[in-house]
């Protein structure tokens, strides 16, 4: 049964999706850091 759920996932489809939820959520985390975080401790600062 293992290996048949391991051979599921293991198809390109698969990959290309977990691939894309991993970019948008490193991208989303950049813009959140550039965006919010860093303005947010600028003013804290100054």
């Amino acid at each position: 049964m293992e290996s048949g759920l391991r051979e599921t996932f293991d198809r390109p489809a698969w990959r290309t999706a977990v691939g894309t939820a991993v970019s948008y959520t490193v991208i989303l985390l950049a813009m959140f850091l550039l965006l919010f975080a860093l303005p947010f401790a600028v003013f804290l600062v100054f």
